[in-house]
């Protein structure tokens, strides 16, 4: 990566001192140093950062997309992780499935959360984690960039935290609604889509409640040529499914400054399973494709339980108390399609080639978070905050037309002390901010047997009994460190550099489901070592007057590495080697002399390689990330226009080509000739409600999606275009 970080290096002081400024908080809608809600001058509280601090007092790349972003963003592409991928170009682009593997932020995989309650699971990461909640109950998205360990396991890519709607704050009855459709600009019958969501709040004295629920069913999805996209039957899909969402808040307020909630969550999309895949011919350029039937088996299908109850206090001893439990459950069914049946094929059961089977993995966590901050007594610079995290978390993946077990039962259990300080100096000229984090964790697997596995030399199958392998109770302490400086000679420049480490377990689900080795003890298999992400980060920022603008570089690193790697039978998984990821963020936004006219820019440029040396690994970086890893390069342009009872947005992002290359001559089969897709949306707001209509790739671009493009060279079944020219048509209205 020498010669990389050489070009890096030099276009990071380039923009540096072109801009003279970038991004530590910056904001997608707004300034987020001082970040406002759109209904109110009420400041809003970074929740992710576990603190009450600003963001400008944060070596930290923050961003806010608010309320109205994300119902902006919705309704163009679909889901809050379609919205949270368009606005940030250091994000991967989606793969429009219900499936999430490979999807990255900053070439890592971030941690999705809900109010700060985690969705991925830490075992056997069934990559559903976007699909927990419906956006239309989201008030805003706090990302935090880069590894950092501030909300326990995972983040190793930066956090997602998504916060729902807050409690009512007048008295008497409030509510909003929502009804909007959907279709291809073929208006085919099949591909229309509709949603109604709905929620009613009521406050009275120190109580409140709010009370929701929606429903969405789409249709399917045609790509530019007015084919039908292709079915991924097996990982699952948004289109062709009915998503249902039902959501509940109970609040009291606690004496002058403390407050109560019970927060109740149930989201549930499900498959109807109306079609076929037939394979596309990548030779040829003709994508994946779908045909009317019914495929065997449950469709695929995703359901996500939450349940938390928390309590804030703004005045304990002259601190600020956070308190949560929580409690959350989910069931991923995959389907089972022709093409993986290799991989599930037993002669014990039935002939080779005649088995059918689907897996489903089965999630539940029980966790607690608690912190506590205030200003030191007679030391009023330096804010300290101390707090504990625990979670337990169970989980099992399971072949649910056998019953066999393909990933054994494995309880994780994670105790977490932290403690984070911050200084101001020089009267707010200097910041100088840090802390540590104990992670002591546990994982507990019984002995199992693997399955068994079939494999093919071209005409003859070969099946092999699986291995037993004897269970433990492996255990991993660390401590996290992190710190930073933050200079700010003037207000609205800033300037910081900080270090910051992320923690997060291997999937071990995939590796302990692969062991094909006799005699492996789980205790001592190293495969199973949790991974420790090294984040290190420079930035500037300007937000002054109609400019908005900052830039930043960052390098990070992890000695053992998760990757995930084809096996050739349509399962992916995990190798673990060094890996190494660098890249630059510049975004620009700027308020025209026009009335209501702002344009913005965004910029990201990202380096990743790994030891591809296995026997043994040398510890040297030698080849470049793939498709399934990375993200492309990327350019984003908006303008965004609000006058009077109008607003409207046009966006296009432009994904850049990229080649791989390095000692495992990645195939080129997989390189990328990168694309570009502009979207649109115009809003009228009238006294009866807000009329809005969008438009998903207004030019109707034909394109293959990236990560279809960069992974699989060989497998028609995976060879996705994008949607096509798609238009939503919506109501809404607040009372």
């Amino acid at each position: 990566m020498r010669g990389g970080t050489g070009r890096l290096l030099l276009a990071a002081v380039a923009t540096v001192a072109i801009l003279a400024m970038p991004v530590a908080a910056q904001s997608v809608d707004g300034d987020a140093d001082a970040v406002k809600t759109a209904e109110s001058d009420e400041e809003i509280v970074i929740t992710a950062a576990r603190t009450i601090l600003p963001p400008n007092a944060l070596p930290l790349t923050i961003d806010l997309i608010d309320k109205q972003a994300i119902d902006q963003q919705i309704a163009i592409s679909g889901s809050i992780t379609d919205a949270v991928a368009t606005l940030t170009p250091s994000f991967s682009p989606t793969r429009g499935k219900l499936s999430g593997a490979g999807e990255t932020l900053r070439g890592r995989s971030p941690l999705y959360a809900i109010n700060g309650i985690p969705q991925t699971t830490p075992l056997r990461d069934g990559s559903r984690d976007g699909f927990t909640i419906d956006g239309f109950f989201i008030d805003r998205v706090e990302l935090i960039y880069g590894s950092n360990a501030l909300q326990g396991v995972g983040g190793t890519g930066g956090i997602v935290n998504q916060v729902t709607v807050g409690a009512p704050r007048q008295e008497g009855v409030s509510g909003r609604t929502l009804v909007q459709g959907t279709a291809s600009d073929g208006f085919e019958p099949d591909g229309f889509g509709g949603k109604i969501a709905g929620l009613v709040q009521s406050k009275v004295g120190r109580f409140d409640a709010t009370i929701g629920a929606s429903y969405e069913r789409r249709g399917a999805f045609y790509d530019a040529q007015d084919r039908r996209i292709g079915i991924n039957l097996t990982q699952g899909e948004t289109q062709d499914s009915r998503a249902t969402d039902f959501f509940a808040r109970l609040g009291m307020e606690v004496g002058a400054t403390g407050r109560l909630d019970l927060i109740a969550n149930r989201f549930e999309l499900k498959g109807d399973g109306d079609y076929l895949a037939i394979a596309g011919n990548r030779r040829t350029g003709v994508p994946t494709s779908a045909v009317r039937g019914t495929p065997p088996g449950r469709p695929a299908a995703n359901r996500a339980e939450a349940l938390s109850l928390s309590y804030t206090d703004s005045d304990v001893l002259g601190g600020n108390l956070v308190t949560q439990l929580f409690f959350n459950r989910t069931h991923d069914t995959f389907g089972g399609e022709v093409a993986i049946q290799p991989t599930f094929q037993d002669p014990a059961i039935a002939p080779v080639g005649t088995l059918f089977d689907q897996s489903e993995n089965r999630s539940r966590k029980l966790g607690a978070k608690a912190s506590y901050e205030r200003a030191v007594p007679g030391f009023e610079a330096l804010v300290a905050t101390i707090g504990f995290d625990a979670l337990f978390d169970k989980t099992e993946q399971r072949l649910i037309a056998t019953n066999r077990i393909w990933v054994p039962p494995a309880d994780f259990r994670s105790l977490a002390p932290f403690v984070q300080g911050n200084l101001k100096l020089a009267d707010g000229l200097v910041r100088v901010a840090g802390g540590a984090r104990w992670e002591n964790v546990q994982v507990r697997i019984d002995d199992f047997r693997t399955l068994a596995s079939t494999t093919y030399d071209g005409r003859n199958a070969r099946t092999f009994g699986g291995v037993a392998v004897t269970g433990g109770k492996p255990r991993f302490s660390d401590v996290l460190f992190n710190g930073g400086v933050i200079v700010e000679p003037l207000t609205g420049v800033r300037a910081y550099a900080s270090y910051a480490q992320g923690f997060t377990m291997a999937d071990i689900g995939r590796i302990t489901r692969a062991i094909s080795t006799p005699g492996v003890r789980l205790d001592d298999f190293l495969d199973i070592q949790p991974v420790v992400s090294n984040n290190r980060e420079v930035g500037v920022e300007v937000k002054r007057g109609p400019l908005d603008a900052g830039a930043t570089y960052f390098w990070s690193s992890s000695d053992r590495g998760q990757l995930l790697v084809a096996q050739g039978n349509g399962i992916f998984e995990v190798q673990r080697q060094r890996v190494e990821i660098q890249g630059l963020e510049v975004n620009l936004a700027v308020q025209t002399p026009l009335p209501g006219l702002k344009l913005s820019t965004g910029y990201a440029h990202i380096l990743g390689r790994y030891d591809s040396d296995r026997s043994p690994p040398d510890g040297v970086v030698d080849t470049d990330l793939d498709g399934t890893n990375i993200s492309p390069d990327r350019l984003n342009l908006a303008a965004d226009l609000a006058s009077g009872p109008v607003t409207a947005r046009v966006q296009t992002q432009v994904y850049l080509s990229r080649n791989f290359r390095g000692k495992a001559n990645p195939s080129p089969d997989n390189n990328f000739g990168g694309y570009d897709v502009t979207d649109a949306s115009i809003r009228y707001q009238t006294k009866f409600g807000g009329l809005s209509l969008s438009a998903q790739n207004i030019f109707d671009r034909f394109y293959i999606d990236y990560n279809s493009d960069t992974r699989l060279p060989s497998d028609n079944f995976a060879f996705f275009a994008g949607r096509g020219r798609t238009f939503t048509l919506g109501w809404d209205m607040r009372f």
